[in-house]
């Protein structure tokens, strides 16, 4: 690329730029267009780096006349692997002293800022060699950097300085520990998982980084890798038989995949993008030209060739990790016998004999047993882990039936430590979804419910995992029930098998929970379990979702709820269980869905039901007089007596005790009894006393718009409304309760909100008011490009009373409650109870409701309500 002489006047310079970046746009759009037609990764990368190259050393020779210095590349960019969109890293190398060269420093500044303005992303640094050298040796990226480097322009022998004074600067043993630690941030950043819905490209566990970690480890290694003599580090690595051919071929394949995935990531977004999101799995899918079929969409065969690459990686990244330890070691290596079959070096479990796995495949299991009966062992060794790969195929039918193998793997359940670890070790090296074929057709199965985050393995082994943290008494603290009931329940192996068959069924068409069921009772019963443990199994697994959706659609005040609930349950031991398991699956979908309201909601419903099977002849009257009893011992204790406040529970009328609970009853005592006959209403707010929210009172005459203007309020406000109580006392008063949540991470004032809520909220709740129309904002990201169809169900309530029931899952969008609150207004609709659940960017929200006076609604009224909202949300 030839560059005219320069101009004096600012003009020439703009004219200059704009045509430079003319050129390079037009440079880039052929690269896209020509990897368009011919998807070639390394002539894409050898062409940028040859456009860049000639742009830069062109700019180089018209604006830095100082011919002792040099411009070189490094990182990406320095190792020939240029993406679309990546930062070049450039290092300027400079003579010592050179700072003091003003003039040096504004040929730099002008350089630098020229290529910016031609529209090059640049990540510059400016260093002499001392300074390369001071800097390497505090700063493991700097040391990185100093391994893959290219001469662009300017004094050569000075760079042929810096690369022998360079060489031999990094201490291998130091740099492995480096980066390994390095490694392992990294991975804790993305959750130690490579199978989020939308992971990094080139950082997540998996990705392309691991692979740079091989490499750059690798040249450190003092095996005369020539990082510059073009020949790839996979051949090189196969030349000194750390690799095997076949090997080599693997991950170069994998990479390559990889690669390809990133660059059209970068073409597609038009920038450096390097997380798969949504926004671009549908459009990659059809550019990559994959298609839908009637079991997967396009997005999804995509995203599972991506899974099988980076589980491909993720292996090869841990085996040649623990081959280089080994090769840096200085001392030989500490083995000691374990058994006939197998030994410990240096606290990795190999075997005795290379063709062991072979010769008796039981010996599988055998070794992952091993390692959780061995807590001095800290994995598998190299070797066995090749070898582990080599034989996988002998999981089969065979294998499966040998009930030495069944006995083995219900033992790998059984034990007290170690669980967790062995099936996670079994799934990344592929033995578990040989074993559970089942399991295997789930191996990175995506999930479109926009609320879990992972793919349907990686969540049921969060599911086991958060199964054994209930186990460990030191992480007692964060759910003490669980961990009191965990370590009550007499075969938590159980649990286990219910976690790994609970969505082992997604995907297939019909419900996941019976066809699970299905499943974890055929295998219950080939693996020799007994008929009463196979049953809890398969219940557990049928069940999986009734306690959370019983907890978060149902009002719990209700004994009627907590009676069918108890009857579904039938006894102790099933509810303990259920609910062990119920927790660990909700906090395994995403770290964002779990929160102190579902907290607690399940935790009263497990109470309440624990009670009730305890004391089945409990009915509502002696749980009304009972929440009488306990709520006038409380307004006793703050010196209330009984005279202030029975003419208003009179007038509240005996439901009111059936839809509240104790510590509500004495809350709204306490501060009505002054105001039974309001003219204007009272709205109250306080914390929830459970740590759940924020709980708001309002108490008025009842008016009918009065929950739509609530619902614009609080979607105003950037709060959630959770939970909605709608009661209208015998003298017509509206007594409304409800549990709102901040969305935000934003620290506030509580006394100051609660004050703002008590008096914003009276004032809108002011008929002379307009009522505002909802909120229109904008859906999130994961919505628009991964919509759920919307739907919208009501069916009549079966204990004989006038109320229908309407179940509401949509996409969650700002607004959406007060426009169902509107609809509700337009038909004349009213509101009895509410529970509002969000899920991710999934809402699924319940609503008890009936026509005015109580009157039932009719099938011409249902069905306008129904067509009405599902235009509207």
């Amino acid at each position: 690329m030839q560059l005219h002489q320069s101009s004096t006047t600012d003009s020439s310079d703009k004219q200059k730029i704009l045509s430079l970046r003319h050129t390079l746009q037009g440079e880039l759009s052929a690269l896209k267009s020509n990897f368009a037609k011919n998807p070639n990764i390394t002539q894409l990368f050898k062409q940028h780096c040859k456009l860049i190259d000639s742009l830069l050393a062109a700019l180089w020779a018209e604006l830095h006349k100082n011919t002792s210095c040099c411009l070189i590349a490094v990182g990406g960019y320095g190792r020939g692997e240029l993406y679309p969109h990546s930062d070049i890293d450039l290092l300027i190398l400079v003579p010592e002293q050179s700072q003091e060269n003003a003039d040096l420093s504004i040929e730099i500044e002008r350089l630098i800022g020229l290529m910016w303005d031609i529209g090059l992303n640049v990540g510059h640094s400016v260093r002499s060699l001392s300074e390369c050298i001071t800097e390497a040796s505090k700063d493991i990226t700097v040391q990185t950097n100093l391994l893959e480097s290219r001469l662009l322009a300017g004094d050569q022998s000075l760079y042929e300085t810096y690369l022998q004074k360079t060489q031999h600067l990094t201490d291998p043993v130091a740099f492995f520990e480096a980066k390994l630690a390095e490694q392992e941030r990294r991975h804790a950043k993305y959750n130690d998982t490579a199978y989020n819905l939308e992971p990094n490209i080139k950082e997540s566990p998996g990705g392309l980084r691991d692979l740079h970690m091989i490499a750059w480890l690798a040249i450190t290694l003092n095996l005369d890798f020539d990082v510059r003599s073009g020949r790839s580090i996979w051949n090189q690595l196969t030349r000194h038989n750390i690799i095997s051919a076949q090997e080599a071929r693997s991950i170069r394949h994998h990479e390559k995949k990889l690669q390809s995935l990133r660059i059209q990531l970068h073409f597609l977004s038009g920038r450096r993008e390097d997380r798969l999101l949504f926004d671009f799995q549908n459009e990659m899918a059809a550019t990559l030209g994959y298609a839908n079929t009637p079991r997967k969409r396009a997005s999804e065969q995509l995203m599972q060739t991506y899974y099988r690459s980076v589980k491909f990686v993720e292996l090869m990244n841990e085996i040649l990790l623990k081959q280089f330890r080994q090769i840096l070691s200085s001392k030989p290596a500490l083995i000691h016998s374990i058994n006939d079959r197998f030994e410990a070096r240096d606290a990795l479990l190999e075997a005795k004999n290379a063709s062991l796995l072979q010769q008796q495949p039981s010996a599988i299991f055998e070794a992952f047993l091993l390692l959780q009966q061995r807590p001095e062992l800290t994995g598998m060794g190299a070797t066995l882990l090749r070898n582990l790969q080599r034989v996988k195929n002998l999981v089969n039918s065979d294998f499966r039936n040998d009930p030495q193998n069944k006995k083995r793997f219900i033992e790998i359940l059984s034990q007290p430590n170690g669980v967790n670890h062995a099936l996670r070790a079994m799934n990344r090296y592929g033995i578990l979804g040989s074993y559970i074929p089942a399991f295997k057709r789930i191996i990175g199965q995506m999930q479109h419910d926009l609320f879990h985050v992972y793919t349907v393995d990686e969540h049921i082994l969060n599911v086991l995992a958060n199964l054994r943290r209930f186990s460990k008494p030191e992480l007692k603290h964060e759910f003490p029930l669980c961990s009191k009931l965990f370590a009550e329940f007499d075969a938590p192996h159980l649990l286990y098998l219910a976690a790994l068959f609970h969505d082992i069924a997604k995907g297939r068409n019909g419900d996941h929970s019976n066809l699970g069921k299905v499943d974890a009772a055929r295998f219950c019963k080939l693996h020799g379990l007994s008929k009463t443990d196979s049953t809890l199994v398969a219940w557990l697994v049928e069940s999986h979702l009734k306690m959370s959706a019983t907890a978060q659609k149902s009002d719990l005040s209700d004994p009627g709820v907590i009676e069918g609930f108890a009857n579904l349950v039938q006894n102790e031991r099933r509810l303990n269980a259920l609910y062990l398991l119920t927790v660990a699956d909700i906090r395994g979908t995403s770290p964002l869905v779990w929160n102190a309201w579902k907290a607690r909601l399940l935790e009263s419903l497990f109470h309440e039901t624990k009670r009730a099977l305890a004391a089945p002849a409990f009915h509502a009257k002696q749980t009304i007089s009972k929440r009488i009893e306990e709520a006038s011992e409380k307004l006793t204790r703050f010196g209330i007596s009984s005279q202030t406040y029975e003419h208003m529970w009179q007038e509240f009328g005996e439901n009111y005790f059936v839809r509240h609970e104790t510590d509500e009853i004495a809350w709204h005592s306490r501060l009505l009894t002054p105001h039974l006959y309001s003219e204007v209403p009272i709205v109250r707010a306080r914390l929830s006393p459970y740590g759940d929210g924020i709980q708001v009172m309002i108490y008025s005459k009842d008016q009918n718009d009065m929950f739509a203007r609530i619902c614009n309020f609080f979607d105003r406000m950037g709060y959630n409304i959770v939970e909605a109580k709608i009661y209208t006392t015998n003298h017509a008063y509206a007594l409304d309760s409800f549990i709102i949540l901040d969305q935000s991470d934003s620290s506030v004032s509580y006394s100051g909100l609660l004050k703002f809520i008590e008096s914003k909220l009276s004032s809108q709740l002011d008929e002379s008011v307009t009522l505002e129309s909802p909120l229109k904002g904008r859906i999130s990201r994961q919505v628009k490009h991964m919509p759920i169809q919307a739907q919208v169900s009501i069916t009549a309530e079966t204990d004989n009373n006038n109320n229908h029931t309407l179940d509401i899952v949509a996409n969650d969008r700002p607004g959406l409650l007060a426009t169902i609150a509107q609809q509700f207004l337009k038909y004349g609709v009213v509101l009895h109870n509410a529970k509002i659940n969000t899920l991710g960017s999934r809402a699924e929200d319940m609503f008890l409701i009936s026509a005015k006076n109580g009157q039932r609604l009719d099938d011409q009224l249902i069905k306008q309500l129904q067509q009405s909202l599902l235009k509207n949300i």
